[in-house]
């Protein structure tokens, strides 16, 4: 390794602790003031509206969309739209919270007067407790960041990262104080693999009707070969008269089979795996993820209410409808 990468690494290592030392110390100064917003948020009746100017601009952004996803409603203001119009959108019910490293944005400066007409609670946090921004909040959150990770003190690194940080413990004690679930989470996330996946059901996905490997309990060994080959699936069930599975037989099945000795006239109650693990159709197939990870099995039978086979669930399937 030479000289060039190791400077480089040490470089970015340093960054990293600069940034870790913050955030620590962020920790340790952690108060009041952080109690008081998030009672704020909670008990606010509107919306929480976010802004900020330049990289706060884009943390806002980022935690307005926390929150929303969190079941806060929030969207992001742009200050430099705030003052041409967009102040319309703020109500007295709702609560802003202001992001600026400095404390002195122009931008926000500018907008805080009329925020405080319409009478809007102002939640800010920045790096300097005696800033505009903050001696105008009704709630400060002061950063406390030392030191920048930019070896020039220009570019907000650390400062970036802290305020990043406060932000997300900011939305998930809200998230928290809600009691906001799991289940309300998967419903703000209809389009995307966090909710999609949560949602979908066996029933959903299972594959049925003449894609379902299926042999009588009184069919033989050669049957079940048969019955595996057409349908490609790795196993097939095998039911009783009134279509309830009573077994499965699978690849492993077969090889054990043949190391016994049977041949294909052998009855395929001799060979199959007695008591499968049957799944429900209104099961979640995400459940079926742990079920096959636990189980170390990736092929089940589907029955309804019944216990009438209706379907079957493998591994390829969960895949090919990427819940895994």
């Amino acid at each position: 390794m030479d000289n060039n990468h190791i400077n480089i690494l040490s470089n970015a290592k340093n960054v990293l602790k600069i940034e870790a030392d913050e955030i620590y110390n962020a920790l340790n100064n952690i108060g009041e003031s952080f109690v008081d917003a998030v009672k704020a948020i909670v008990g606010c009746k509107g919306r929480v509206v976010l802004s900020g100017m330049g990289k706060s601009g884009h943390i806002a952004r980022k935690i307005s969309s926390t929150l929303s996803s969190t079941g806060t409603p929030a969207f992001f203001m742009h200050p430099g739209e705030a003052s041409h119009g967009d102040l319309g959108m703020i109500v007295k019910s709702d609560v802003i919270i202001l992001f600026s490293n400095s404390g002195q944005s122009d931008e926000l400066i500018s907008i805080l007067p009329n925020i405080k007409r319409i009478g809007t609670k102002i939640i800010s946090l920045t790096n300097n407790e005696a800033s505009e921004i903050a001696l105008q909040s009704d709630i400060h959150i002061n950063l406390n960041v030392m030191k920048e990770a930019c070896p020039l003190g220009l570019s907000p690194t650390a400062s970036s990262t802290v305020a990043l940080a406060l932000g997300d413990a900011l939305a998930i004690c809200v998230l928290e104080e809600k009691g906001f679930s799991a289940e309300e989470f998967k419903r703000s996330h209809p389009g995307g693999s966090l909710g999609k996946n949560s949602l979908v059901k066996v029933k959903d996905i299972m594959l049925i009707g003449n894609n379902i490997p299926m042999i009588n309990f009184d069919a033989l060994l050669g049957d079940a070969i048969k019955e595996i080959s057409e349908k490609k699936v790795g196993f097939t069930s095998v039911v009783d008269s009134q279509k309830k599975p009573i077994g499965i037989f699978t690849d492993g099945d077969l090889r054990r089979a043949i190391l016994n000795n049977k041949n294909t006239n052998s009855p395929i109650l001799e060979c199959m795996t007695n008591n499968p693990i049957i799944l429900h159709e209104e099961q979640l197939a995400i459940d079926v993820v742990n079920i096959m990870e636990t189980s170390k099995i990736t092929g089940f039978l589907v029955t309804n209410k019944t216990g009438i086979l209706i379907g079957i669930l493998n591994l390829q399937v969960l895949l090919k409808q990427k819940v895994i």
